[in-house]
């Protein structure tokens, strides 16, 4: 298969960096400079969503007969290389790429038709209610119960690390309804319509980076319809596998971010004294260190075009966790990079300064007020959605055929 750029895309891609250059608002461009995470700022972020829906543009990965753009492989990898030059916040993943995909896939026609419109406006925003205190990547050891009562569950437990439920407006989740058999068996996958029912609280939680991107989530006697379940009850388990094939990046590129990455702390070098003499960008560590994350990088950006293009390689069944796995010990490698550039002029924790349209002036430059929150927050990468050791154990079962 030929993964080249054909030169005719050329005015594709003229045409996307002419809007990126001229879309965005001034506080859309400083959010995305001062993204530290897979999640951007959200007020910013969902302006941001709104004006690409308004384009067309907000979904390229969606089919397109839900609101896609119908762009070839190589135009949404052009599209995602232009939308990291242009330093833009990322969209939020839980709705666009998790929760809707998954609707489109094996969702109710009564479903696709009351949530897909709204996640591609931008109207709803999704939480992903699966990790439990005592389950986390053994998620399915979760205790989160719902008892069956009439039209109705009744929900008692709670979820943490639910990234932006203090932004959202509705939340799917995973609750234990039997316990019976494997515990796999006895899980059903919810979709809630409020985040604000009785019996339902969220607390945000103050992250290493000094923002609250995370949550805790408890319910106690908290009514839920049983409307909301996609699949059939006990079988939540394979409704979450399917959508974790999508949070495990199996239809977006990342080596766009990753390469945003070292081409930031080139030009970052360039301005740093080596503790040797001459400029950091100089020093033949330094270039080894980014020349191997680099070719890294490259390899990676081969995979995903691959996984895009639906190649025979991404309907392998360990492809999510490979996927996985790879991109995030590359986001570790780069973020790390980033903060042995930065050095000391790193280490200021500057709040303030971060967030998007205050007027405190950082005491270095932008990029070394957002490496070690970057550093900080990438600490997680290998953890959440499963953390590496258990995918690299799925990948071992799955090889093995066990």
């Amino acid at each position: 298969m030929n993964i080249d750029f054909a030169p005719e895309l050329e005015d594709f891609r003229a045409q996307v960096a002419e809007f990126f250059a001229t879309a965005p608002t001034p506080a859309i461009r400083e959010a995305g400079r001062k993204t530290t995470s897979v999640f951007a700022p959200f007020k910013e972020c969902m302006e941001w969503h709104r004006i690409l829906y308004d384009k067309g543009w907000v979904a390229p990965h969606w089919p397109e007969e839900y609101g896609g753009t119908g762009w070839s492989v190589e135009q949404r990898f052009i599209f995602a290389e232009e939308y990291r030059k242009a330093d833009l916040p990322p969209l939020l993943p839980q709705s666009l790429g998790m929760v809707g995909p998954l609707l489109i896939d094996i969702g109710t026609e009564e479903q696709k038709a009351k949530y897909l419109e709204p996640i591609l406006k931008g109207e709803d925003f999704w939480a992903q209610g699966y990790s439990e205190p005592n389950s986390g990547s053994d998620l399915a050891s979760l205790s989160c119960r719902a008892e069956p009562d009439g039209d109705d569950y009744i929900i008692n437990g709670s979820k943490i690390w639910t990234t932006y439920a203090h932004h959202a407006n509705r939340m799917f989740m995973l609750v234990r309804t039997s316990n019976e058999g494997k515990k796999q068996q006895g899980i059903t996958f919810l979709l809630l319509d409020r985040v604000d029912y009785p019996g339902m609280e969220i607390r945000p939680i103050v992250g290493l980076d000094g923002f609250p991107e995370q949550c805790e989530v408890f319910f106690e006697d908290c009514r839920v319809p049983q409307s909301g379940r996609v699949g059939e009850e006990n079988d939540g388990w394979s409704v979450a596998k399917h959508l974790l094939k999508h949070e495990r990046g199996g239809g977006n590129a990342a080596s766009p971010t990753l390469m945003r990455y070292c081409e930031r702390a080139r030009a970052a070098a360039a301005e740093t004294l080596s503790p040797f003499g001459g400029k950091l960008s100089e020093d033949p560590v330094f270039q080894r260190d980014i020349g191997e994350l680099e070719a890294d990088i490259a390899s990676l950006a081969h995979f995903e075009k691959l996984a895009i293009s639906g190649h025979e390689i991404a309907r392998d069944p360990a492809f999510p966790s490979m996927n996985k796995t790879i991109n995030s010990e590359l986001v570790q490698r780069a973020s790390t990079l980033m903060a042995q550039v930065s050095g000391v002029d790193g280490l200021a924790r500057q709040l303030e300064a971060l967030r998007v349209g205050s007027n405190v002036e950082p005491l270095g430059s932008e990029f070394d007020l957002i490496s070690m929150p970057l550093y900080l927050n990438s600490r997680a990468t290998t953890i959440y959605a499963g953390s590496n050791e258990v995918q690299r154990d799925l990948i071992a079962r799955t090889v093995a055929g066990s």
